[in-house]
């Protein structure tokens, strides 16, 4: 085998082997993190208590569809970075060395120029970072109104039945905004919010 041959063999190896871990996320199932101090511990009465826990339950499995999706969508995202910013950054010097009496060289650089097709296409056509963006966005933000509810209810209102007439809401507002990112619409947060405001 020829110097170019090796190479051939070594691009390919390793563009499979780093594919891996995004191939392992697509077919396999993800488990939602043991939370801290949940609903069942705060400072609301018996009955807001089981309202809550009913409410996260059925939300569990948005959740780690949620994070299943994001964990996808953020593998194959890096994994296309990575490999089209190296792949773009050699094929100059591979062009300026190619070999014609080789046709290693030459298959070579078809590999590698089909292989940053392939990945642009599949990125752009899939909205992969759109849709990572959107899933990581969703899962944060409820994470963070569900903290703000135990830490801080007051933020929510003056009394109990404000403050989960409140947080219901704003936990609606998180879906819709992730479900329009599954539509291929984006729009942000603060403007379901507006929408919501202006329905009341």
């Amino acid at each position: 085998m020829t110097v170019w041959s090796w190479l051939m063999a070594i691009y390919i190896t390793l563009t499979f082997l780093t594919l891996l871990p995004a191939l392992r996320a697509l077919f396999s199932e993800v488990q939602l993190n043991p939370g801290g101090a949940s609903f069942r511990d705060s400072q609301f009465s018996d009955e807001a208590k089981v309202k809550l826990e009913q409410h996260f339950s059925r939300l569990q499995g948005t959740l780690a569809f949620w994070k299943r999706e994001a964990t996808r969508n953020s593998r194959f995202h890096y994994y296309c970075l990575c490999w089209t910013i190296l792949s773009s950054c050699i094929m100059p010097f591979l062009t300026q060395a190619i070999n014609p009496s080789d046709p290693a060289s030459k298959w070579l650089l078809t590999i590698i120029a089909a292989h940053i097709a392939l990945l642009l296409g599949f990125h752009r056509g899939l909205k992969i970072a759109e849709r990572f963006k959107a899933f990581r966005h969703g899962e944060s933000e409820f994470y963070d109104t569900y903290r703000r509810l135990l830490d801080s209810p007051q933020t929510f209102g003056p009394d109990e039945v404000t403050q989960l007439k409140k947080y219901f809401e704003e936990v609606e507002i998180i879906r819709r905004f992730v479900r329009n990112a599954e539509t291929d619409s984006l729009p942000m947060v603060e403007d379901l919010q507006a929408s919501s405001v202006a329905k009341q």
